[in-house]
Formats: C-alpha cells, structure tokens, sequence
C-alpha cells in the first residue's frame, strides 16, 4: 500500500524535472550552435563570413558582431548570444567573437556539470566567483599605459586591426585612429565621445589613400548652376533647414489657372519669393550654403541655384539631418530653421572651402575650421564597396579599442595569453575552494581555455600541442608567453607588440558569464499568445 503511494507521489515531479532538463538542454544546444557559427572566424588567421541578404546585398566580414547582427535567428536563447555579442560591441568595441566563443565554451562545460547531477544554482554561483577571480588575475598580469605614449596606442590598434580583412593595411590606418583619438581627447578624459570622429566613405581609390581630416568632409558635390564658385577663401557658412523653392500647399490641391496674365504673375511671385530669400542669405555675409535634406518638396531648385551661383554662393545640398550637430560643432555654424532669423552671427567660419576631383566624383572639402580640436573626419577610400563598408568597421573597432585604453588604461598581452593564465590560476585557485564550488571552478577554468585552442586551431597548427606548450610556459611563470600565429609557435606575445586594452578581456569574460548564468537559470519557456 505504501509504495503505491510513494510511486503516486513521484510521478508528477519527475515529469517535471525531465521537462526542466530538456528545456535547459534545448537552451545550451541552441546557444552552442549561435557560438560554433562565428568561431572560426576569431583570430589574426580567421575565415571571412559572406552574408547574403534577401535583397541581395552582400557584406564580408568577422566582426563577431556585424555576423550576428545579421543572421536570423529564431530561437530566443540564440538570440541572447546575439544581444551579448551586440552588448561586448558597446561596452568594449572589440573582441565580440571572443565572447560569444567563451560563452559557448562555458555553456558546454555547464551542461557536463549538469549531466553529473550538480545543480544549475551551484554552477551559476560557482561561475560567478571565477569570474570575479578572473578579473583580479587579469589586472595583475597588465600593464598600464599612458595616452601620451603613441607609439603603444598604435600596438593596440595594429592588433585589432590585424584580424580584419583588411589586416595588410593596418600599420597606415593604426596611426591615422591614433591620430583621430588623440586629438579630440586630452590627457585626464576618462571618456571619448565617438561621435565626434566621422568616418566619410568614398569610392575610388584604395585603401592607402585614407586620410585623416582637421575639418570637414562632404562626399555630395557642390550644386552649381553656371558660372558658381567651387572654391570660397575665408568661409562664412550658413547651415539652414528650410527650402529654397516656392511654397506649396499643405494639403494636396490642384489650381487651376485660366488665362496668361495669372500665370505671369505666379512665376513672378515665385521668382521674386526666391530672390528675396536669396538677398537675405547675401545680405548676412554668407558665401557657403549647406542646405538639409527635404522630403516633403524640393530643397533647392534650378532658380534659386542660379540667383546663388549670381552671388558667388557655394551651395551643398542633401546634408543628412544626423550630420547637422557633427557640422555645428566643427565649424560654428547655428542650424538656421528660417530665413527670417537668417543673422551673421549665426554663421559658421572656415579658412577653405573647396571642390575636389577623386576617383570616382566630386568631394566638398572644408579646412581651417575654429573647432579642429573638438571633431575630427576620416576619409575612408576603397576599390569596391564591400572593402569600403569593411574598412569602415574595422576603423571603427580600433577607435574603440583606444575608447578602452582612455576609460582603463592598462593593456594585456593578446594571443590567447591572458585567457591561458587565468585558466592555469583557477585551477590552482580552485583547490583552495570546498564541495562542489571547487569543481565548477575548474570546469570554468578548462572552459578558458577554448579561446587559445580555437586561435591555434584557425592558424592551421596542431592545437592541442601549440596548447600544451602553452600551459607549461605559464606554469613555469610567463605571464606573456602568446600563440604567435605568424611564426606558428608559442612566443613571447609583448615583443611581438600584440597588446589588447584589459577593459576587452575584462568585460568579455563577465559578459559571458552573466549570459551563461542567465541561460543556466530558465527551467521552462512560456509562450504566450
């Protein structure tokens, strides 16, 4: 009788535990296969990802970030690896393949501690202390930097510019990110405000020919009806916001003219409308026009071009409504929203302003700006479109590894170094710890390791030899001792000048953590309706 109803009783709570365990399981295989995708592509000898969109568009890249960002994703603890990798991209900028690796080697060590009957709060606690462990052991083995020392700045950008399709590059765009950095950032900042550096891409020409400009750079043509200028000394430039054309109705109106003498009179109106704003933009002294893209009718049209051209006005037309604060603040000019409040003291001052043949069209160049210390413009330049949008994102990834070096300056070495010793210190570290802690720790440990193995494994070495050596070299005490990829062995990565900021690492190993904790926590999925 009493067994009867102890099997009574047990039935439904093993029901339960199956179903937490297959949900749990369903969870880990799914944010496995996300991590597996960009796994191949971490590292100086990484593959490439084509990703084709349903338009047709195509984009090459490794960023761990721009492949996930991309891929369509239906299961939603896939997609928590993808808003890691997006969230790794905003705290740190760099190293978003390392951490959506990391978390899928943490998640495959969870879900053998699971099989051995530990319980996922244990796991998850256990996680947590390494992580913080890891953290001590990493600013113990970096050293720090001072942002006046260039040529290490530019070590840490060549080294995330080395993994990028563009890696052959990197020694001319390292110093011109440096350059960029430095001069809109002085020595006590703590932060750096990215939007301040615009990185204009312009088809035509290649690579070497990006430059770094103290001023602004528009890649629109200037709009010239005639005999305009296309090079203006001592700039006066006036930003507006309205249009140079004949007013329209506000509602969809047809009117309807009958005879001549009407229609004369609204091409006179018109003409002399557009002439008397004309007039009141020469009156403040203005010889440059930036006018805002318009939706709703034509910015500017052929009438008030010529009567601007008459003046001896430069016009750029087409300037996106994002781009206006960036303009303002670099040369001073007040966005204007109407001609009535058209006043010379809201114009903006430039030394040049002037026309330039490229490659492929016409740039608009302005030099000698009052605000050259506060924004900066890099003119990318490339061949074909795809190496363009590349070399904008890889630009963009070494600015943000400066970012790091101004918000903690300390700089690890790279090269599945600091990975390596924080794995051989848990270890160690582990054996101090009691119960099922010590064994969590150890797994968390052996899971760090994935990140040297997968870069000797991407180099086409002998992975588990290349790690083996590794290990032995730290245990023996080099903290510094990498998987140089060039030379194929395990060298002494910092003569190798292959140095990553220790904000990436140290964000990259608590971001993954967090995610796995979070994974390992969700026993069951609701669908709501």
């Amino acid at each position: 009788m009493s067994t009867a109803g102890q099997a009574k009783f047990t039935g439904p709570k093993q029901k339960d535990s199956s179903q937490e365990k297959s949900v749990r399981e369903s969870n880990i295989v799914a944010a496995k296969a996300v991590a597996d995708a960009v796994r191949t592509s971490l590292g100086p000898r990484g593959m490439d990802k084509m990703i084709c969109s349903p338009q047709g568009e195509v984009v090459i890249t490794n960023d761990g970030a721009t492949i996930l960002k991309q891929m369509e994703v239906s299961h939603p603890t896939a997609k928590m690896l993808v808003d890691l990798s997006a969230s790794q991209d905003v705290e740190a900028g760099d190293g978003t393949t390392t951490v959506t690796v990391i978390a899928g080697s943490l998640l495959n060590a969870a879900e053998q501690l699971l099989r051995k009957g530990i319980h996922p709060t244990v796991i998850s606690d256990s996680f947590l202390l390494a992580s913080k462990k890891s953290e001590e052991i990493l600013k113990s083995m970096s050293v720090p930097v001072d942002l006046s020392d260039r040529e290490q700045l530019i070590k840490a950008a060549s080294t995330s510019l080395n993994s990028k399709v563009i890696s052959n590059n990197a020694s001319l765009l390292a110093p011109l990110a440096v350059d960029a950095m430095l001069s809109i950032c002085d020595a006590n900042s703590t932060n750096v405000d990215l939007r301040d550096i615009a990185v204009v891409k312009k088809l035509g020409g290649t690579i070497d020919d990006t430059e770094l400009v103290k001023g602004l750079v528009f890649t629109q043509k200037a709009s010239h009806a005639g005999s305009g200028p296309t090079k203006v000394a001592n700039a006066k430039i006036g930003l507006i916001q309205f249009c140079l054309s004949a007013p329209k109705t506000d509602v969809e109106q047809n009117i309807v003219v009958s005879d001549y003498s009407q229609m004369d009179r609204i091409l006179k109106e018109e003409r002399k409308y557009i002439l008397d704003m004309c007039k009141k933009i020469q009156k403040s002294g203005c010889n440059v026009l930036l006018v805002q893209k318009s939706i709703l009718r034509d910015a500017v049209n052929e009438l008030s071009l010529h009567f601007l051209a008459k003046m001896k006005i430069l016009v750029v037309k087409d300037i996106d409504r994002e781009d206006i604060e960036f303009i303002s603040k670099t040369c001073g000019a007040m966005p204007i929203a109407n001609i009535d409040t058209f006043h010379a003291e809201k114009l903006g001052k430039a030394d040049m302003v002037a026309e330039q043949t490229t490659g492929e069209g016409k740039i608009v160049r302005v030099s000698g700006v009052p605000g050259a210390g506060k924004t900066v413009t890099l003119l990318c330049k490339a061949s074909n479109k795809l190496v363009l949008d590349e070399s904008e994102r890889s630009l963009h990834d070494a600015l943000c590894v400066l970012r790091c070096l101004v918000k903690k300056r300390f700089l690890t070495p790279g090269g599945g170094a600091p990975e390596m010793q924080c794995s051989y210190q848990l270890s160690k570290w582990a054996n101090s710890l009691e119960g099922q802690h010590q064994y969590c720790v150890r797994a968390f440990a052996e899971a760090m390791e994935v990140v040297p193995y997968t870069l000797a494994e991407n180099a086409g070495l002998d992975a588990i030899q290349v790690v083996t050596e590794l290990r032995n070299r730290h245990a023996g005490g080099d903290t510094a001792a990498g998987i140089n990829v060039r030379k194929g062995r395990v060298t002494n990565i910092l003569e190798e000048n292959v140095v990553v900021p220790l904000l990436v690492h140290t964000s990259a190993i608590s971001l993954a953590t967090e995610c796995v904790r979070l994974i390992l926590k969700i026993d069951d999925i609701v669908v709501t309706r």
